[in-house]
């Protein structure tokens, strides 16, 4: 199965680069994501994400909730070429009860930034996910953003990123001053200056300086000349050289800096990134390695969205293109249900513009419309067996009973339920001996969210009420005496989730641990992956 395709095919993955934009909220990723875009010209004027000035929002942050609230709750995908490279950059949700989508996204991209405030550093949300990108050795860049406004010495935050997120740093651009007194940046990696002028909508141009001994330096930055060389200086004594090869290993992180805001040192990230980051690499299976250069077509599913376009109550898997080529209304094997589906629409992603393609490649993300195919984590084939490692699932935190507040509209709210605990942001459960539904979640601003899309998508409404509840399990045995007198006695604390399958609801701490002891032939499992 293993034949590889020929040079135009190696060609379309060499030029793909695939990555997701990390941070904390606020730091200024969305923004960040908005310039990014604007340089492929897939945008004309760039959004504001918080802002009364400029009325045009964020093209990443597209669901009506994001508008309202400013920060971002789904991960979005968008494509354009640059420089006759063609990105697809994931922006992810910043917020922590989002957590987990971030965390899937991680396994469906090669690369990823991390955008840090200058003024406020390494903050809590930033060090969970940077410790997923280690534990895959995923390539990291750095972008420290917002130098227009006062922050903390350059040397203090590399200091810190080093510390708290446990990354070798070498600086491959550097601020001349910060906040009022910020006059641009000079970049190492091309030996270059770019000076500083707020303009959120314009693009800087750079003066090539190779020395900088140069008097005519002073020009340009005055008496900020002498701290730019002893700067520099110190650098080039206390971090190591970049090398892209410790680079791609995970090894050590190039770091720029700029102000997404006002478009500056953007363009030097991107045009430094499409020179190093990595193409498109394989994947493990739990069969095997599979190469992206492989001839036949293989993909998972790492997401699925519910109703990208209100009118039209669609689904959309998302499908990381792993090998081959995806081609439209050619048909596939779906591993998990066994049967071939073929694809008559598969669509690229521009934010919320989609258009239909004919044909991926591996690095792409192809949305593929969904009646309830699709779970996360499935793989598409020619026919090989395969089940792609490493995409969580996890057990919720938080529960609420979730009851119907208008009984008209029973069905809209069982659909409405049904599709967005689909997407992964929640799981739902069936109370087996009340028939009450039951929303558990890692984070609670997901409740919000939950209720927000029921009504507004579905025209559903509904209202929480606690529940007592420490943790749920998924239980199997083969101990089926056993398994029988424990569903008898724990009847009222069991429930039923999506696929019909045992879930003990445990109360407390106590409750599941005498559980575990008295019935030693029941598996409690604590993901849904078993």
């Amino acid at each position: 199965c293993k034949k590889f395709f020929g040079m135009g095919f190696i060609e379309e993955i060499k030029r793909r680069r695939t990555f997701a934009i990390i941070s904390h909220p606020d730091a200024g990723k969305t923004t960040l994501t908005e310039k990014l875009l604007l340089f492929g010209g897939a945008i004309q004027v760039a959004g504001a994400v918080k802002s009364n000035k400029i009325t045009k929002t964020a093209t990443s942050d597209w669901m009506e909730i994001e508008r309202q609230r400013g920060i971002s709750v789904a991960t979005s995908v968008m494509g354009f070429e640059y420089k006759d490279v063609k990105i697809n950059i994931l922006d992810t949700p910043g917020h922590q009860d989002f957590a987990e989508d971030t965390f899937r996204t991680l396994t469906a991209v090669d690369s990823v930034v991390v955008v840090i405030d200058a003024a406020k550093g390494v903050e809590p949300q930033t060090e969970k996910l940077v410790k997923v990108c280690r534990m895959r050795h995923t390539p990291i860049m750095v972008f420290i953003n917002k130098l227009d406004r006062p922050g903390q010495d350059p040397f203090d935050l590399l200091d810190e990123i080093e510390k708290k997120l446990h990354l070798r740093v070498t600086p491959l651009s550097w601020p001349i001053g910060n906040g009022p007194g910020f006059r641009g940046v000079y970049n190492i990696f091309d030996r270059s200056l770019y000076l500083f002028e707020p303009n959120k909508q314009r693009v800087e141009q750079g003066i090539a300086f190779d020395d900088l001994s140069n008097p005519f330096l002073v020009q340009y930055i005055g008496d900020a000349t002498q701290q730019l060389r002893d700067d520099l200086d110190l650098v080039s004594g206390v971090y190591p050289e970049f090398e892209v090869d410790d680079y791609l290993s995970g090894k050590i992180c190039p770091v720029f800096f700029g102000s997404a805001l006002n478009n500056f040192g953007v363009r030097e990230l991107l045009d430094c990134f499409i020179r190093i980051a990595p193409t498109p690499i394989g994947r493990d299976a739990e069969e095997r390695h599979v190469d992206p250069a492989e001839e036949a077509f293989t993909g998972f599913v790492f997401k699925i969205h519910a109703n990208m376009d209100p009118n039209h109550r669609d689904r959309i898997a998302f499908v990381r293109v792993v090998s081959g080529r995806f081609e439209r209304n050619k048909p596939y094997h779906h591993v998990r249900l066994d049967r071939k589906l073929k694809f008559a629409n598969p669509t690229a992603f521009m934010a919320q513009k989609k258009s239909v393609v004919d044909e991926m490649y591996p690095g792409d993300i192809v949305g593929l419309y969904d009646a309830g195919n699709f779970k996360i984590g499935d793989t598409l084939t020619e026919g090989e067996i395969l089940h792609y490692k490493g995409i969580p699932s996890f057990s919720p935190e938080l529960f609420r009973y979730v009851e119907n507040a208008d009984p008209m509209k029973s069905k809209q709210l069982a659909k409405g339920l049904e599709q967005l605990t689909d997407e992964g942001v929640a799981q739902l459960f069936t109370g087996r001996a009340t028939g009450r539904k039951i929303i558990g979640t890692v984070g609670a601003l997901q409740f919000e969210v939950i209720q927000y899309r029921l009504l507004h998508e579905y025209g559903a409404s509904c209202r929480y009420e606690p529940i007592t509840l420490h943790k749920t399990a998924w239980i199997t045995s083969d101990n089926k005496p056993m398994l029988e007198d424990f569903k008898a006695r724990k009847a009222s604390f069991l429930a039923l989730d999506k696929e019909g399958r045992d879930v003990f609801l445990a109360d407390s701490p106590y409750a599941l641990q005498t559980a575990m002891e008295k019935y030693p032939d029941i598996r409690f499992h604590f993901t849904s992956e078993f």
